[in-house]
């Protein structure tokens, strides 16, 4: 069962039924609430796993931090070359250089957010509470465009154009110039519930990657037209919330492989020049995994990290010194992959073993969304606002 901090985006597609009768989906949007409700209350959370000694074996060092303002949705980092985007919950977007944490540029989008910042290194891009892209070119701001239903997921900004995938799973495609519609793409039929989570929304191979359901499906940039899909998690359960199984970004790639969690379901990875999926397995967990070129990785709902081949999907290691912790996503970086915790730490893990090889602290502060890399440069983002970069010697 789905806990509350997960909570599902509790709309109803709108059928002839619906209208009709909205006294019945009131009923039924209370019911689903009231059950994500009843079973956080009924269990208590596990208290996270003691921190264990160990002896380091990978070196990093501090490089610089800065203050975003608090963040309550976990925020991704969009980067272009050496340039970071980073937005805050009450609406502040800063710019800065990965390697010094020079700001570069600051906005304000004069309202809350719901999700993180897309950027190309041009444009930036962001969605409010009130359901509003805005687009900035620099601190400028350039339009805003309302759209029908909520956002969780950071939008992607590319060639031009602003793609923005929203919680009814609808993809929304704008110009970056003059927010002008361009096309919008919705996948017939659907499930009632959605998961109010950062979903997969990339670019790849001159395509638009996007989650529909436990589906990656490849869109025309150009037309917003299907070129393939592939079915990573299947919905099971007995009701709508347990049937949960949405793609849950950000998507690890490697070359042409796409690696990707399916809520609660699954993890599996894709060919993207053949749209073919290569292999997927039964894993619950509800954060994004990484991958290198030889292994996929990711924590499960108690936080027990799992580590598979990357060709075939074999079960490689598994790892339980971190239960309870909190993990974010997961980043490979080198030999190493990285998970950020509810207190603040980074945990390095040995991407052949998975033994623990180096532990940092930030401000402890529970880390959000999941790593980032910039060329030999780690960046994080803690609950508190802070952004966290750190490097080898």
């Amino acid at each position: 069962m789905i806990a509350a901090s997960s909570l599902a985006s509790r709309r109803r597609r709108a059928d002839a039924e619906d209208r009709s009768d909205p006294p019945r989906l009131l009923l039924a949007l209370l019911l689903a609430a009231l059950l994500l409700l009843l079973s956080a209350c009924a269990s208590d959370k596990p208290k996270p796993t003691p921190l264990q000694p160990y002896t380091a074996s990978l070196a990093m060092r501090p490089l610089w931090s800065a203050q975003l303002g608090s963040v309550d949705f976990p925020l991704a980092l969009a980067v272009h070359k050496d340039q970071v985007v980073a937005a805050s919950t009450s609406g502040a977007i800063v710019a800065v250089d990965a390697h010094t944490g020079f700001p570069l540029w600051r906005a304000q989008a004069d309202a809350p957010l719901t999700a993180g910042v897309g950027s190309d290194g041009r444009f930036a891009a962001v969605v409010t509470r009130n359901n509003e892209v805005l687009a900035f070119e620099g601190a400028r701001l350039l339009w805003k465009q309302r759209l029908a239903a909520a956002v969780a997921t950071p939008p992607l900004v590319a060639g031009e154009r602003v793609f923005v995938l929203a919680v009814d799973r609808s993809v929304h495609a704008f110009d970056a110039l003059d927010g002008r519609p361009l096309w919008r793409y919705q996948r017939p039929g659907g499930d009632a519930l959605t998961l109010a989570q950062a979903g997969v929304l990339m670019a790849a191979r001159n395509q638009i990657l996007v989650g529909q359901g436990g589906r990656l499906v490849a869109l025309d940039a150009l037309r917003g037209t299907v070129n393939w899909d592939a079915a990573v998690g299947s919905p099971r359960g007995t009701n709508e919330v347990e049937r949960l199984a949405d793609l849950v970004g950000p998507v690890a790639r490697v070359d042409d492989r796409a690696c990707v969690r399916a809520f609660q379901n699954a993890v599996g990875c894709v060919d993207l020049a053949r749209g073919a999926l290569l292999w997927t397995r039964n894993a619950g967990g509800t954060r994004a995994v990484g991958a290198s070129a030889e292994r996929v990785f990711g924590g499960d709902a108690s936080d027990r990290v799992t580590a598979w081949s990357a060709d075939k999907g074999e079960l490689a290691w598994t790892h339980e010194a971190l239960l309870h912790r909190g993990l974010s996503g997961a980043l490979a970086f080198g030999g190493a992959v990285v998970f950020g915790d509810s207190e603040g730490y980074l945990h390095f893990l040995a991407a052949a073993d998975g033994s623990l090889q180096l532990r940092l602290s930030t401000d402890g502060k529970a880390i959000v969304g999941t790593p980032v890399r910039v060329g030999e440069v780690l960046l994080v983002v803690t609950r508190g606002g802070g952004l966290f970069a750190f490097r080898a010697p």
